[in-house]
């Protein structure tokens, strides 16, 4: 278990060098990173968060090809991070390890199931510019630092299936990135729900985010291509918890400084769902329906997800828990066993979501010209580089020792948002927004499968503007 010093984000820590030549350039040279303890390490037995795990199975024979993508990199691993178990809750708790600190926010959860992953980079401050923790915590970690310079973690790598890094990414303040799904390998990594699963990462720097990204994704380096529209989806932002405008505002100024605000349209994310994906009708009765949301169908889109990943869940690790019946943490615990426990049904409809969303969301972030004629109206895309903007999670990190009913609340609302990117297989990145409350905010963007680079460039671009509208935004609210 990791000291009070390391904030509780690793679980073990070693440093494995950079498998190329010190002498080469490489994009990722002079950079430090930590890895989850989901992903297979040669000679290091992968935990899954679980004491149980660890001890019925053996030592990887091989490494990740995302871990050895990094090292090929330039980059240098420092140690393993804690995560929640069998990577099953998005809160950052783990009964076995401890809770790993957010900096920003000591009294509150850090996010799971990449909480040490978060934790580690925001806790290892190496740009103190972009503001992406409170003032007293960035003066500690600077000053921790002063006398811990060989320890710095540039970035870490992480998964997100139905959140793991996107959540912890807006509780502590810093970048979260989901890849499109598919597009990054995850062999070597334990799996959640094969269909759903991705490798993810966490940065402060944009720019750090963006170079991992390509070595990740195997990228050129291209020019940034402008954003034909970004779409606000407007009944998404009323779910969170402080005012909307103190998240959209800051956005929609940013794109209008820099791409002016023509490229900014609106849409009812809910409706559009709604009547292009017909089979969601299917889940109008399911429980989550009966919880108080806003966007009814993004309620029903939650609960196709959950289903699907529950069933992919039980065929990976049903047997295992039913033989081992490990020690788990609370809430875990009982999702762990209501998956083992459950029947796949319709899991068919699941998937005709799952394409029907995706085939719809693209068509939402395509633009369409109108072709006239005679006889007839014509519309057909002629562009692919739309956005779509939504809130990461519906408010603030909840805080620590919260309730389970009030967590179990907060997570059916937060699996609304969460399920768009994961049923559709998008890529999204969660971006910081400073803090409302003196604790921190962020707002998500999408792009259609497979635009990961064009996102990527985004907010490179996006980011330095950003943090000027946040700025004004604070003061303005003092």
């Amino acid at each position: 278990m990791a000291g009070e010093s390391d904030y509780g984000a690793f679980t073990e820590k070693f440093i494995i060098q950079p498998s190329s030549s010190p002498d080469q350039e490489l994009p990722l040279k002079g950079l430090t990173f930590a890895v989850k303890d989901i992903f297979d390490m040669e000679g290091y037995v992968t935990g899954f968060g679980n004491p149980d795990w660890a001890r019925t199975h053996s030592a990887a024979t091989t490494t990740a090809p995302a871990v050895l993508a990094m090292l090929s990199g330039g980059a240098t691993c420092m140690g393993r991070t804690v995560m929640d178990e069998m990577a099953y809750s998005i809160n950052g708790e783990n009964k076995h390890y401890g809770t790993p600190k957010n900096i920003c926010s000591p009294d509150r959860l850090p996010g799971g199931s990449s909480s040490g992953s978060a934790v580690a980079v925001a806790g290892m401050l190496v740009d103190f510019s972009l503001g992406e923790l409170c003032l007293y915590y960035k003066l500690v970690v600077f000053l921790l630092m002063l006398h811990k310079l060989d320890q710095k973690v540039s970035f870490v790598t992480g998964t997100d299936t139905g959140g793991s890094v996107r959540v912890p990414a807006s509780y502590c303040g810093i970048l979260g990135f989901r890849p499109s799904h598919g597009v990054v390998s995850t062999t070597g990594v334990i799996p959640l729900a094969q269909s759903l699963d991705t490798v993810g990462w966490f940065a402060r720097d944009a720019d750090i985010l963006n170079r991992v990204g390509r070595v990740l994704l195997q990228l050129p380096e291209v020019e940034p291509v402008k954003p034909t529209h970004i779409t606000i989806a407007e009944d998404c932002f009323p779910l969170l918890s402080i005012p909307n405008h103190r998240v959209t505002s800051v956005l929609v100024k940013s794109v209008e400084k820099l791409f002016g605000g023509h490229i900014v349209k609106y849409a009812c994310l809910g409706d559009y769902v709604k009547d292009k994906v017909p089979t969601l009708k299917h889940f109008k009765g399911d429980r989550l329906e009966n919880q108080e949301y806003n966007v009814a169908p993004l309620a029903a889109l939650s609960s196709a997800y959950r289903r699907l990943e529950r069933s992919e869940f039980k065929n990976n690790h049903g047997e295992w828990v039913s033989t081992i019946k490990p020690d788990l943490g609370p809430g875990i615990s009982e999702r762990v066993w209501a998956a083992v426990r459950s029947t796949d049904e319709n899991l068919d409809v699941c998937h005709s979501v799952k394409t029907e969303l995706r085939a719809a969301l693209t068509a939402l972030l395509g633009v369409f010209s109108i072709s006239f004629s005679p006889c007839y109206l014509k519309s057909h895309v002629t562009s692919d580089h739309g956005i779509l903007a939504i809130p990461t999670v519906p408010g603030l990190p909840p805080k620590l020792q919260t309730e389970p009913p009030t967590l179990e609340t907060f997570r059916f609302r937060a699996f609304s948002l969460l399920s768009i990117a994961g049923m559709s297989s998008f890529c999204q990145v969660s971006i910081p927004l400073g803090t409302y409350d003196n604790l921190p905010i962020s707002v998500s963007l999408l792009a259609k499968h497979g635009s990961d680079g064009f996102l990527l460039n985004l907010v490179e671009t996006l980011y330095g503007t950003l943090r000027e509208q946040i700025d004004i935004a604070q003061e303005l609210s003092y």
